[in-house]
């Protein structure tokens, strides 16, 4: 089987990333060689490969389900934003300049022929390649310079399969206006849908489904059924509206209740989700003050505008909270920075000389390089695996020890990511914070994030399996797009 596919969606956040790596599960384990790809994504989720490169944490989730070693190739542009109007575009894995939209236009002719390049070294070195697209394909504001969606499927051929969420409602509509706004030769690419987030019985979808292909053309794959208790690692935070986790029931007498700070740039807030699979873990992203008072666990996660954020936190109340609080706090990376005594930052805000939270004897001062690693080291008496993503370089003057950061009683700091995903040291970790937040809470012994985790990307895999229409999407896969009519009301 040799062949490429491109998962498209009606919205963002419409399922195109978990049933990329639903297809890329389903397909390893029929022993298909396959590999993820997108083009171009925007995210402040990322992972830093073993080849050091920086990709976007949805392609390094889609690389584990299709059992492969994530690499540059599989997400050749990132774009991180730093404001409403600024992003960083990350090239292969490394910094290659910050820009406004209108500068980033002129990037575009040599940033398609990059992702090209990626996208034909995997084709070449796999079986099988499941392109995930960005935001919609009908974005016709921005088709003239499109990389990631029908850009990309011109360029390279691809089918194209649109994914749309029907727990939003209206998704008829979208799917047909998806096509209908798109021009001819954008048309003979869409090839049909795959309705995602369905609650019911699909007899009563089934007329719907069928006049959507009188009115297209073109078929539904499938309908996949509302599953409670799936999450998979997000591109954004906009996510983080819809997402419902279930605290499992605690192994100890207490919960432990973990307030993760949402700051505006909020970055690698995955960083918690080895938490919330704690059995009697609950965490809640918070932005009010008041929040932060029955919390055992105050988190200050990534941020992309360490500076700016840290502003925010001062305009908001939150800032003079978490320095008056009595429990414990964790700094992440950005948040271990908004934690010292002195940021020095000419490079990501400009703003020169801030003074931090104080909480810990530490000085950042922000470099024009960016720290990409995957480090290891000890703490609690466990070996700790993680990756690093930062221009601010800590400079500890004190504390005791705490991976690369420090600790100062309740407060810790470190700029590790990752690091929460390793068992012992989480446990212990967590053991420490119910003591000293006097929570009769005691972690399970067995819980294991790598087999939560590798559980889920099973359960996408038996639902593409299971609701989708699998010999019609290899054919369309080994075949290409073909034979599909043009709708008229598209826009020429």
């Amino acid at each position: 089987m040799k062949g490429a596919l491109l998962v498209a969606g009606t919205t963002s956040d419409a399922g195109k990333s978990v049933v990329t790596a639903g297809i890329c599960r389903w397909l390893a384990r029929q022993g298909v060689r396959v590999a993820p790809f997108k083009a171009q994504n925007m995210s402040l989720n990322s992972f830093v490969t073993a080849g050091g490169a920086e990709i976007g944490r949805a392609q390094e989730v889609q690389a584990r389900a299709a059992g492969v070693e994530p690499t540059a190739d599989m997400n050749p542009i990132l774009l991180k934003p730093g404001s409403d109007r600024r992003s960083q575009v990350v090239l292969m894995g490394r910094p290659l300049t910050d820009v406004d939209a209108l500068e980033y236009g002129a990037l575009k002719d040599m940033l398609r022929e990059k992702a090209l390049e990626s996208l034909n070294r995997l084709r070449a070195e796999y079986d099988v390649v499941i392109c995930e697209g960005a935001g919609s394909p009908a974005e016709i504001n921005l088709r003239a310079g499109d990389i990631a969606n029908m850009g990309l499927a011109r360029a390279a051929g691809l089918p194209v399969v649109v994914v749309g969420d029907i727990d939003r409602g209206g998704v008829f509509a979208a799917f047909y206006g998806t096509v209908a706004l798109l021009d001819a030769a954008d048309q003979a690419h869409i090839s049909g849908f795959v309705v995602n987030k369905f609650r019911g019985a699909v007899e009563l979808l089934q007329p719907g489904l069928d006049t959507l292909k009188d009115l297209t053309g073109r078929p539904v794959y499938g309908v996949l059924p509302w599953l409670d208790g799936l999450w998979m690692d997000v591109e954004d935070s906009l996510a983080l509206d819809n997402r419902r986790v279930t605290a499992r029931r605690p192994h100890g007498a207490q919960t432990l209740r973990v307030a993760v700070v949402r700051l505006p740039r909020i970055s690698n807030f995955t960083d918690v989700d080895a938490l919330a699979a704690e059995p009697g873990v609950v965490v809640r992203f918070v932005t009010d003050p008041a929040e932060l008072d029955d919390a055992d666990l105050v988190v200050l996660p990534g941020s992309r505008a360490t500076v700016s954020d840290l502003a925010w936190l001062r305009e908001t109340g939150l800032a003079h909270a978490v320095q008056n609080r009595k429990g414990p706090i964790l700094g992440i990376c950005g948040g271990f920075q908004m934690l010292a005594g002195e940021i020095h930052d000419p490079v990501e805000s400009g703003a020169g000389h801030v003074k931090g939270l104080g909480l810990l004897p530490v000085d950042v001062a922000f470099k024009p390089d960016k720290t990409l690693a995957r480090p290891t080291g000890v703490a609690y008496g466990h070996k700790v695996t993680a990756y690093e993503i930062h221009h601010g370089v800590a400079t500890v003057h004190g504390g005791e020890p705490f991976l690369d950061g420090c600790r100062v009683a309740g407060v810790w700091g470190t700029t590790w990511h990752g690091a929460l995903e390793n068992d012992g040291f989480r446990r212990a970790f967590l053991s420490d914070v119910a003591g000293r937040a006097g929570r009769a809470f005691t972690p399970a012994p067995d819980t294991s994030f790598g087999a939560i985790r590798e559980q889920q990307l099973d359960a996408l895999g038996d639902l593409v399996e299971q609701h989708l229409d699998g010999a019609a999407l290899k054919r369309l896969i080994e075949h290409g797009p073909a034979g599909v009519p043009t709708l008229t009301a598209h826009i020429s």
